[in-house]
């Protein structure tokens, strides 16, 4: 409780400041300010209480997982290759789908490949997937968080106009916009754009960055058949979620990972070198 109060009696202060009764948002958050330089709120809560007030404005559009980043297992892989895919990421959860990604059949948890282990001949992965949550990309993240709790689930299936899958988010990612994620020199504000110069010359990309933009930046020519984004590309490349700092070359690109976290890239770190492809 210690960092999130500086004394005993936070919050009677703090109801007797809101008694002004703020008009609009830009008052309140100017109120929690002022409760902050008067030592009511440290800076943790301070930023909570904010990431609060911004859930209530985003949608799951804003902070999904896009497809081009999300482990997805295939329901006709072999037992070895799924196995292999929760021990490598290390996720607790993966959507399982049949002949196309926009096919998701279940969600797939960690845990109950052990199951397999004890029985093999038995085991049946259909049986074991638990059902799925489908939420359009414009679901409020405030009533999916709501939903998260109520439902005791912990991730969705984000879908677009088209009932296409677009991406996934959790309960985590939601809550990570309340309690925020560590942040270095390499994070974008949301404003920024995707592709950023820095002074040594080297580029500073987002890993949302689509490849077609990619491509004209730098002009390679990187298939997007397969993935969309930067991101998906590197995660395709390496045949995993790599770590922060963790170097490597994709054709002209020299690539290094600048922020990412146990479920998905953020961030990269690019220079164009000309030394042809690099596998």
């Amino acid at each position: 409780m210690n960092t999130f109060i500086k004394n005993s009696s936070w919050l009677k202060k703090l109801a007797d400041l809101l008694r002004r009764a703020p008009e609009d948002k830009a008052q309140l958050i100017d109120l929690l300010h002022g409760s902050f330089e008067k030592n009511l709120l440290d800076s943790d809560a301070l930023s909570m209480l904010e990431g609060v007030l911004q859930v209530s404005e985003m949608t799951a559009r804003d902070i999904m997982i896009p497809r081009s980043q999300c482990y997805m297992a295939d329901i006709k892989s072999p037992m070895e290759d799924i196995i292999s895919l929760a021990v490598d990421t290390n996720h607790s959860r993966f959507p399982v789908f049949e002949d196309s990604k926009d096919e998701v059949l279940g969600i797939l948890l960690a845990k109950d490949l052990l199951r397999y282990y004890k029985d093999p001949d038995s085991f049946d992965l259909k049986d074991m997937l638990r059902p799925a949550v489908f939420i359009p990309e414009s679901k409020p993240l405030n009533v999916l968080l709501k939903d998260f709790r109520s439902n005791r689930n912990h991730m969705a299936i984000v879908v677009d106009e088209y009932s296409g899958v677009a991406g996934l988010i959790t309960i985590e990612d939601v809550l990570e916009q309340i309690v925020g994620e560590i942040e270095d020199e390499y994070d974008f504000d949301e404003s920024e754009a995707n592709i950023l110069e820095d002074k040594s010359g080297l580029f500073r990309i987002k890993a949302v960055t689509e490849i077609s933009d990619i491509n004209e930046h730098f002009g390679t020519n990187f298939p997007d058949t397969d993935f969309d984004t930067i991101g998906g590309l590197v995660l395709s490349h390496l045949g995993k979620l790599p770590e922060i700092g963790e170097e490597f070359k994709i054709g002209e690109l020299s690539i290094t990972v600048t922020r990412s976290d146990r479920r998905r890239i953020h961030a990269l770190l690019v220079e164009k070198i000309e030394i042809g492809r690099i596998s």
